[in-house]
């Protein structure tokens, strides 16, 4: 069944705009020439800058976060280098894939709950699991599995 598919994926069990982080965040913007990725971060302290290239987006992120880690003498897991394409296109494209992604995301946990809090409840009415299985579009053995609270929700 298609509607099965997203209990297999985690709960978000915190509302990550609540999350607060000890980091820093460094932008940076990366320009594809030739065969390689140059990748530039600005307004690093002291108003200097850096520059790293590497053959993949992949590898340039990582040189220049090494990079950034190594000027700021700090661990590279206390700060982010947050590298985003110099073209606004590129960036505008990719900005609107993570807000998708972030969107999508928040509505399958919507779903979860809702298929959680909607078998409870149809359970403690007398339901059966077959039928409450068949109204939501589940298998029974999911529908038991939904009764279990989720770690960090609440019944």
């Amino acid at each position: 069944m298609p509607f099965d598919a997203i209990f297999d994926q985690p709960d978000i069990t915190a509302d990550p705009d609540d999350l607060t982080f000890e980091l820093t965040t460094y932008p940076a913007t990366a320009v594809h020439t030739g065969s390689a990725w140059n990748v530039s971060v600005h307004d690093l302290p002291g108003k200097h800058s850096l520059q790293a290239q590497a053959g993949t987006w992949l590898e340039a992120e990582d040189e220049i976060q090494e990079l950034v880690a190594k000027y700021l003498e700090a661990d590279r897991t206390s700060i982010v280098v947050s590298v985003e394409p110099a073209d606004p296109e590129a960036r505008a494209a990719l900005r609107a894939l993570t807000s998708a992604r972030i969107t999508r995301a928040k509505a399958e946990q919507a779903e979860r709950d809702a298929a959680r809090h909607a078998s409870r409840l149809l359970l403690g009415q007398g339901w059966t699991t077959g039928d409450v299985g068949a109204v939501l579009r589940l298998p029974e053995a999911r529908v038991v599995q939904l009764t279990v609270p989720a770690p960090g929700k609440a019944t």
